[in-house]
Protein backbone atom coordinates (compact mmCIF):
# COMPACT_ATOMS: atom_id res chain seq x y z
CA UNK A 1 0.00 0.00 0.00
CA UNK A 2 1.57 3.31 -1.07
CA UNK A 3 2.26 6.08 1.42
CA UNK A 4 1.00 9.53 0.42
CA UNK A 5 2.36 12.90 1.47
CA UNK A 6 -0.52 15.38 1.37
CA UNK A 7 -1.42 19.04 1.74
CA UNK A 8 -4.96 19.71 2.93
CA UNK A 9 -7.15 22.49 4.27
CA UNK A 10 -9.82 22.52 7.00
CA UNK A 11 -13.17 24.28 6.94
CA UNK A 12 -11.75 27.17 8.94
CA UNK A 13 -9.00 27.72 6.33
CA UNK A 14 -6.13 26.15 8.27
CA UNK A 15 -3.55 24.28 6.22
CA UNK A 16 -2.39 20.80 7.19
CA UNK A 17 0.35 18.53 5.88
CA UNK A 18 0.92 14.91 6.69
CA UNK A 19 1.50 11.36 5.53
CA UNK A 20 -1.06 8.59 5.21
CA UNK A 21 -1.20 5.08 3.77
CA UNK A 22 -4.02 4.41 1.32
CA UNK A 23 -4.77 1.99 -1.49
CA UNK A 24 -5.62 4.80 -3.91
CA UNK A 25 -6.01 8.55 -4.14
CA UNK A 26 -9.79 8.18 -3.90
CA UNK A 27 -9.42 6.26 -0.62
CA UNK A 28 -6.99 8.89 0.66
CA UNK A 29 -9.42 11.71 -0.25
CA UNK A 30 -12.32 9.92 1.43
CA UNK A 31 -10.33 9.18 4.60
CA UNK A 32 -9.14 12.77 4.94
CA UNK A 33 -12.65 14.12 4.29
CA UNK A 34 -13.91 12.01 7.21
CA UNK A 35 -11.34 13.85 9.33
CA UNK A 36 -12.56 17.24 8.12
CA UNK A 37 -9.66 17.73 5.74
CA UNK A 38 -9.94 18.61 2.04
CA UNK A 39 -6.89 17.47 0.09
CA UNK A 40 -5.28 20.06 -2.22
CA UNK A 41 -2.09 18.27 -3.25
CA UNK A 42 -0.56 14.85 -2.81
CA UNK A 43 2.54 12.95 -3.82
CA UNK A 44 4.29 9.66 -3.23
CA UNK A 45 7.97 8.94 -2.72
CA UNK A 46 8.17 7.67 -6.31
CA UNK A 47 6.72 10.94 -7.61
CA UNK A 48 9.14 13.04 -5.57
CA UNK A 49 12.09 11.14 -7.05
CA UNK A 50 11.01 11.80 -10.62
CA UNK A 51 12.26 14.93 -12.37
CA UNK A 52 10.06 15.28 -15.43
CA UNK A 53 10.20 18.54 -17.35
CA UNK A 54 7.21 20.86 -17.04
CA UNK A 55 5.05 20.89 -20.14
CA UNK A 56 4.30 24.24 -21.77
CA UNK A 57 0.74 25.53 -22.01
CA UNK A 58 0.48 24.78 -25.72
CA UNK A 59 1.80 21.23 -25.15
CA UNK A 60 -0.81 20.64 -22.44
CA UNK A 61 -3.52 21.99 -24.75
CA UNK A 62 -2.35 19.65 -27.53
CA UNK A 63 -2.34 16.68 -25.11
CA UNK A 64 -5.92 17.41 -24.03
CA UNK A 65 -7.12 18.03 -27.59
CA UNK A 66 -5.65 14.80 -28.97
CA UNK A 67 -6.86 12.81 -25.97
CA UNK A 68 -10.41 14.15 -26.33
CA UNK A 69 -10.51 13.40 -30.06
CA UNK A 70 -9.31 9.80 -29.71
CA UNK A 71 -11.45 8.97 -26.67
CA UNK A 72 -14.51 10.36 -28.47
CA UNK A 73 -13.65 8.10 -31.42
CA UNK A 74 -13.74 5.07 -29.13
CA UNK A 75 -9.98 4.46 -28.92
CA UNK A 76 -8.81 2.90 -25.64
CA UNK A 77 -6.89 5.18 -23.29
CA UNK A 78 -3.52 3.37 -23.42
CA UNK A 79 -3.75 3.05 -27.20
CA UNK A 80 -4.59 6.75 -27.50
CA UNK A 81 -1.55 7.88 -25.51
CA UNK A 82 0.63 5.37 -27.40
CA UNK A 83 -0.44 6.96 -30.68
CA UNK A 84 0.30 10.40 -29.22
CA UNK A 85 3.76 9.23 -28.15
CA UNK A 86 4.55 7.94 -31.66
CA UNK A 87 3.80 11.30 -33.26
CA UNK A 88 6.55 13.79 -34.06
CA UNK A 89 6.77 15.32 -30.57
CA UNK A 90 9.66 16.84 -28.68
CA UNK A 91 11.85 14.46 -26.65
CA UNK A 92 10.73 15.77 -23.24
CA UNK A 93 7.07 15.39 -24.26
CA UNK A 94 7.65 11.85 -25.52
CA UNK A 95 9.33 11.01 -22.21
CA UNK A 96 6.20 12.12 -20.34
CA UNK A 97 3.90 10.15 -22.67
CA UNK A 98 6.01 6.98 -22.35
CA UNK A 99 6.00 7.30 -18.57
CA UNK A 100 2.21 7.69 -18.62
CA UNK A 101 1.90 4.49 -20.67
CA UNK A 102 4.09 2.55 -18.21
CA UNK A 103 1.99 3.68 -15.24
CA UNK A 104 -1.29 2.95 -17.02
CA UNK A 105 -0.09 -0.57 -17.89
CA UNK A 106 0.65 -1.11 -14.18
CA UNK A 107 -2.97 -0.35 -13.32
CA UNK A 108 -2.87 3.35 -12.44
CA UNK A 109 -5.67 5.62 -13.47
CA UNK A 110 -4.81 8.48 -15.84
CA UNK A 111 -5.00 11.07 -13.05
CA UNK A 112 -2.67 8.99 -10.87
CA UNK A 113 -0.26 8.48 -13.77
CA UNK A 114 -0.27 12.23 -14.50
CA UNK A 115 0.37 13.06 -10.86
CA UNK A 116 3.38 10.73 -10.88
CA UNK A 117 5.03 12.85 -13.59
CA UNK A 118 6.25 15.39 -11.07
CA UNK A 119 5.61 18.92 -12.31
CA UNK A 120 4.82 17.96 -15.91
CA UNK A 121 1.06 18.50 -15.51
CA UNK A 122 -0.60 21.29 -13.48
CA UNK A 123 -2.72 20.43 -10.44
CA UNK A 124 -5.79 21.88 -12.16
CA UNK A 125 -5.60 19.40 -15.05
CA UNK A 126 -4.93 16.44 -12.74
CA UNK A 127 -7.98 17.24 -10.61
CA UNK A 128 -10.13 17.81 -13.67
CA UNK A 129 -9.07 14.45 -15.14
CA UNK A 130 -9.85 12.76 -11.81
CA UNK A 131 -13.31 14.33 -11.84
CA UNK A 132 -13.81 13.20 -15.45
CA UNK A 133 -12.84 9.64 -14.52
CA UNK A 134 -15.37 9.64 -11.67
CA UNK A 135 -18.19 10.82 -13.94
CA UNK A 136 -17.20 8.63 -16.89
CA UNK A 137 -16.87 11.69 -19.18
CA UNK A 138 -13.12 11.91 -19.55
CA UNK A 139 -13.41 12.85 -23.24
CA UNK A 140 -15.66 15.82 -22.42
CA UNK A 141 -13.33 16.93 -19.64
CA UNK A 142 -10.29 16.69 -21.90
CA UNK A 143 -12.04 18.72 -24.60
CA UNK A 144 -12.99 21.40 -22.08
CA UNK A 145 -9.44 21.60 -20.72
CA UNK A 146 -8.04 21.83 -24.26
CA UNK A 147 -10.20 24.91 -24.81
CA UNK A 148 -9.12 26.34 -21.46
CA UNK A 149 -5.40 25.95 -22.11
CA UNK A 150 -5.80 27.15 -25.70
CA UNK A 151 -7.32 30.40 -24.41
CA UNK A 152 -4.58 30.77 -21.82
CA UNK A 153 -1.89 30.16 -24.43
CA UNK A 154 -3.39 32.66 -26.88
CA UNK A 155 -3.63 35.33 -24.19
CA UNK A 156 -0.05 34.72 -23.08
CA UNK A 157 1.14 34.85 -26.70
CA UNK A 158 -0.67 38.12 -27.38
CA UNK A 159 0.72 39.73 -24.24
CA UNK A 160 4.23 38.46 -25.04
CA UNK A 161 4.00 39.70 -28.62
CA UNK A 162 2.79 43.09 -27.43
CA UNK A 163 5.86 43.48 -25.21
CA UNK A 164 8.44 42.59 -27.89
CA UNK A 165 8.63 46.04 -29.47
CA UNK A 166 9.00 47.93 -26.15
CA UNK A 167 11.78 45.53 -25.12
CA UNK A 168 13.56 46.12 -28.43
CA UNK A 169 13.27 49.87 -27.86
CA UNK A 170 14.71 49.58 -24.34
CA UNK A 171 17.67 47.54 -25.63
CA UNK A 172 18.15 50.07 -28.42
CA UNK A 173 18.14 52.96 -25.94
CA UNK A 174 20.76 51.22 -23.79
CA UNK A 175 22.89 50.52 -26.86
CA UNK A 176 22.67 54.12 -28.10
CA UNK A 177 23.62 55.46 -24.67
CA UNK A 178 26.61 53.13 -24.40
CA UNK A 179 27.87 54.08 -27.88
CA UNK A 180 27.44 57.80 -27.26
CA UNK A 181 29.14 57.88 -23.89
CA UNK A 182 31.95 55.38 -24.51
CA UNK A 183 32.85 55.95 -28.20
CA UNK A 184 31.44 59.23 -29.52
CA UNK A 185 31.96 61.66 -26.64
CA UNK A 186 35.59 60.64 -25.90
CA UNK A 187 36.49 61.87 -29.43
CA UNK A 188 35.64 65.42 -28.34
CA UNK A 189 37.48 65.43 -25.02
CA UNK A 190 40.76 66.65 -26.51
CA UNK A 191 38.96 69.36 -28.47
CA UNK A 192 37.35 70.75 -25.33
CA UNK A 193 40.48 70.82 -23.16
CA UNK A 194 41.19 74.10 -21.36
CA UNK A 195 37.75 75.42 -22.34
CA UNK A 196 35.06 76.84 -20.08
CA UNK A 197 32.28 74.36 -20.81
CA UNK A 198 28.54 74.94 -20.32
CA UNK A 199 26.83 72.77 -17.71
CA UNK A 200 25.17 70.32 -20.17
CA UNK A 201 28.60 69.51 -21.64
CA UNK A 202 30.14 69.10 -18.20
CA UNK A 203 27.36 66.70 -17.23
CA UNK A 204 27.72 64.43 -20.28
CA UNK A 205 31.52 64.51 -20.06
CA UNK A 206 31.37 63.49 -16.39
CA UNK A 207 29.05 60.59 -17.26
CA UNK A 208 31.35 59.58 -20.11
CA UNK A 209 34.42 59.68 -17.84
CA UNK A 210 32.65 57.59 -15.22
CA UNK A 211 31.51 54.97 -17.76
CA UNK A 212 35.03 54.71 -19.22
CA UNK A 213 36.67 54.40 -15.81
CA UNK A 214 34.09 52.29 -13.96
CA UNK A 215 31.86 50.86 -16.71
CA UNK A 216 32.91 47.25 -16.17
CA UNK A 217 32.49 47.52 -12.40
CA UNK A 218 29.10 49.15 -12.92
CA UNK A 219 27.92 46.30 -15.15
CA UNK A 220 29.14 43.71 -12.63
CA UNK A 221 27.44 45.66 -9.84
CA UNK A 222 24.15 45.78 -11.75
CA UNK A 223 24.29 42.02 -12.41
CA UNK A 224 25.05 41.26 -8.76
CA UNK A 225 22.30 43.62 -7.59
CA UNK A 226 19.80 42.04 -10.00
CA UNK A 227 20.71 38.53 -8.82
CA UNK A 228 20.36 39.68 -5.21
CA UNK A 229 16.92 41.14 -5.88
CA UNK A 230 15.79 37.97 -7.63
CA UNK A 231 16.88 35.88 -4.64
CA UNK A 232 15.26 38.36 -2.24
CA UNK A 233 11.91 38.34 -4.00
CA UNK A 234 11.83 34.56 -4.02
CA UNK A 235 11.33 34.71 -0.26
CA UNK A 236 7.67 34.72 0.84
CA UNK A 237 7.63 38.08 2.62
CA UNK A 238 9.34 40.24 -0.03
CA UNK A 239 7.53 38.36 -2.83
CA UNK A 240 4.18 39.12 -1.24
CA UNK A 241 5.15 42.80 -0.89
CA UNK A 242 6.23 42.95 -4.53
CA UNK A 243 3.00 41.30 -5.70
CA UNK A 244 1.02 43.87 -3.69
CA UNK A 245 3.03 46.71 -5.24
CA UNK A 246 2.41 45.39 -8.77
CA UNK A 247 -1.33 45.70 -8.24
CA UNK A 248 -0.88 49.40 -7.35
CA UNK A 249 1.09 50.41 -10.46
CA UNK A 250 -1.06 52.70 -12.64
CA UNK A 251 -2.47 50.89 -15.71
CA UNK A 252 -0.20 47.87 -15.22
CA UNK A 253 -2.00 47.07 -11.96
CA UNK A 254 -5.36 47.15 -13.72
CA UNK A 255 -4.05 44.84 -16.44
CA UNK A 256 -2.72 42.37 -13.88
CA UNK A 257 -5.96 42.39 -11.86
CA UNK A 258 -7.85 41.64 -15.06
CA UNK A 259 -5.58 38.69 -15.90
CA UNK A 260 -5.75 37.30 -12.35
CA UNK A 261 -9.54 37.58 -12.28
CA UNK A 262 -9.95 35.81 -15.63
CA UNK A 263 -7.56 33.04 -14.60
CA UNK A 264 -9.33 32.46 -11.28
CA UNK A 265 -12.85 32.57 -12.72
CA UNK A 266 -12.08 30.13 -15.54
CA UNK A 267 -10.36 27.66 -13.21
CA UNK A 268 -13.11 27.79 -10.59
CA UNK A 269 -15.77 27.32 -13.28
CA UNK A 270 -14.01 24.25 -14.71
CA UNK A 271 -13.59 22.64 -11.30
CA UNK A 272 -17.08 23.47 -10.07
CA UNK A 273 -18.87 22.08 -13.12
CA UNK A 274 -16.80 18.86 -12.82
CA UNK A 275 -18.12 18.18 -9.33
CA UNK A 276 -15.05 19.16 -7.29
CA UNK A 277 -16.06 20.46 -3.84
CA UNK A 278 -16.09 24.25 -3.59
CA UNK A 279 -13.45 24.37 -0.86
CA UNK A 280 -11.10 22.13 -2.83
CA UNK A 281 -11.85 24.09 -6.01
CA UNK A 282 -10.93 27.34 -4.27
CA UNK A 283 -7.67 25.87 -2.98
CA UNK A 284 -6.70 24.68 -6.46
CA UNK A 285 -7.81 27.94 -8.07
CA UNK A 286 -5.74 30.02 -5.67
CA UNK A 287 -2.57 28.16 -6.68
CA UNK A 288 -2.83 29.18 -10.35
CA UNK A 289 -3.51 32.91 -9.86
CA UNK A 290 0.19 33.84 -9.89
CA UNK A 291 0.07 36.51 -7.17
CA UNK A 292 1.06 35.55 -3.62
CA UNK A 293 -0.65 38.61 -2.11
CA UNK A 294 -4.02 37.50 -3.51
CA UNK A 295 -3.38 33.83 -2.76
CA UNK A 296 -2.68 34.59 0.92
CA UNK A 297 -6.20 36.00 1.31
CA UNK A 298 -7.90 32.72 0.44
CA UNK A 299 -7.58 31.34 3.94
CA UNK A 300 -10.17 33.96 4.94
CA UNK A 301 -12.32 32.98 1.94
CA UNK A 302 -12.35 29.30 2.94
CA UNK A 303 -13.05 30.20 6.55
CA UNK A 304 -15.96 32.41 5.49
CA UNK A 305 -17.46 29.54 3.46
CA UNK A 306 -17.05 27.23 6.45
CA UNK A 307 -18.96 29.74 8.58
CA UNK A 308 -21.94 29.64 6.23
CA UNK A 309 -21.34 32.70 4.06
CA UNK A 310 -22.05 32.52 0.34
CA UNK A 311 -19.29 32.37 -2.26
CA UNK A 312 -20.03 35.92 -3.44
CA UNK A 313 -19.70 37.20 0.14
CA UNK A 314 -16.45 35.26 0.60
CA UNK A 315 -14.98 36.46 -2.72
CA UNK A 316 -15.71 40.06 -1.68
CA UNK A 317 -13.03 39.64 1.02
CA UNK A 318 -10.28 39.31 -1.61
CA UNK A 319 -8.41 42.50 -2.47
CA UNK A 320 -6.93 42.18 -5.94
CA UNK A 321 -9.78 40.95 -8.15
CA UNK A 322 -11.90 43.14 -10.39
CA UNK A 323 -15.08 44.28 -8.61
CA UNK A 324 -17.30 42.78 -11.31
CA UNK A 325 -16.36 39.26 -10.19
CA UNK A 326 -18.26 39.46 -6.91
CA UNK A 327 -21.46 40.72 -8.55
CA UNK A 328 -21.19 38.07 -11.28
CA UNK A 329 -20.84 35.29 -8.70
CA UNK A 330 -23.87 36.68 -6.84
CA UNK A 331 -25.97 36.58 -10.03
CA UNK A 332 -24.77 33.04 -10.72
CA UNK A 333 -25.75 31.92 -7.21
CA UNK A 334 -29.22 33.47 -7.47
CA UNK A 335 -29.87 32.09 -10.97
CA UNK A 336 -28.36 28.65 -10.34
CA UNK A 337 -25.89 29.02 -13.23
CA UNK A 338 -22.68 29.82 -11.38
CA UNK A 339 -20.40 27.87 -13.71
CA UNK A 340 -21.76 29.65 -16.81
CA UNK A 341 -21.47 33.09 -15.21
CA UNK A 342 -17.88 32.36 -14.16
CA UNK A 343 -16.96 31.21 -17.66
CA UNK A 344 -18.66 34.25 -19.17
CA UNK A 345 -16.80 36.69 -16.93
CA UNK A 346 -13.54 34.86 -17.65
CA UNK A 347 -14.08 35.30 -21.41
CA UNK A 348 -14.86 38.97 -20.88
CA UNK A 349 -11.76 39.55 -18.77
CA UNK A 350 -9.58 37.65 -21.26
CA UNK A 351 -10.74 40.10 -23.91
CA UNK A 352 -10.27 43.05 -21.55
CA UNK A 353 -6.74 41.88 -20.72
CA UNK A 354 -5.87 41.67 -24.41
CA UNK A 355 -7.24 45.17 -25.08
CA UNK A 356 -5.57 46.61 -21.97
CA UNK A 357 -2.19 45.17 -22.95
CA UNK A 358 -2.49 46.64 -26.45
CA UNK A 359 -3.44 50.06 -25.05
CA UNK A 360 -0.53 49.89 -22.61
CA UNK A 361 1.94 49.08 -25.37
CA UNK A 362 0.45 51.81 -27.58
CA UNK A 363 1.13 54.26 -24.75
CA UNK A 364 4.62 52.95 -23.88
CA UNK A 365 6.02 52.96 -27.44
CA UNK A 366 5.91 56.74 -28.05
CA UNK A 367 7.14 57.41 -24.51
CA UNK A 368 10.24 55.27 -25.11
CA UNK A 369 10.86 56.84 -28.51
CA UNK A 370 10.57 60.34 -27.03
CA UNK A 371 12.86 59.34 -24.15
CA UNK A 372 15.51 58.08 -26.58
CA UNK A 373 15.16 61.22 -28.70
CA UNK A 374 15.61 63.43 -25.61
CA UNK A 375 18.81 61.61 -24.61
CA UNK A 376 20.30 61.85 -28.11
CA UNK A 377 19.26 65.51 -28.46
CA UNK A 378 20.74 66.39 -25.06
CA UNK A 379 24.07 64.78 -25.98
CA UNK A 380 24.15 66.49 -29.40
CA UNK A 381 23.37 69.89 -27.87
CA UNK A 382 26.00 69.33 -25.19
CA UNK A 383 28.61 68.71 -27.89
CA UNK A 384 27.50 71.55 -30.17
CA UNK A 385 27.35 74.26 -27.51
CA UNK A 386 31.13 74.45 -26.91
CA UNK A 387 31.80 74.04 -30.65
CA UNK A 388 29.60 77.05 -31.41
CA UNK A 389 31.31 78.90 -28.60
CA UNK A 390 34.72 77.99 -30.08
CA UNK A 391 33.70 79.14 -33.57
CA UNK A 392 32.31 82.36 -32.15
CA UNK A 393 35.60 83.03 -30.39
CA UNK A 394 37.60 82.30 -33.53
CA UNK A 395 35.30 84.54 -35.57
CA UNK A 396 35.60 87.34 -33.06
CA UNK A 397 39.40 87.09 -33.09
CA UNK A 398 39.41 87.09 -36.92
CA UNK A 399 37.26 90.18 -36.94
CA UNK A 400 39.75 91.93 -34.73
Amino acid sequence: MPSYHYNAVTLDGSRRTGQKDAASVEQLTSALKDEGLFITKWSTKEMQQQATAKLKTEEIADFCRQLAAMLSAGIMLIRAITIMSQRNVKPHVKKVYDSLIDDLQRGSTLSEAMAKQGRAFPDLLINMVRAGENTGRLDVTAEKMAATYDKEHRLNQKISSATVYPIILVVLIIGVVLILFTFVLPQFMGLFENMELPWPTRVVMAISDFMLAYGLYTIIGVIVAAAGLIMLFRRPGPRKGLDYFKLRIPRIGHLLRTIYTARFARTLSSLYVSGVSMIQALQISRSIIGNTYIEAQFDAVVEALGNGRTLSQAIALVNGFESKLQSTVLIGEESGSLEHMLESVADQYDYDAEMASQRLVTMIEPILIIFMAVIVAFVIISVLLPIFSLYSSVGAEGGL
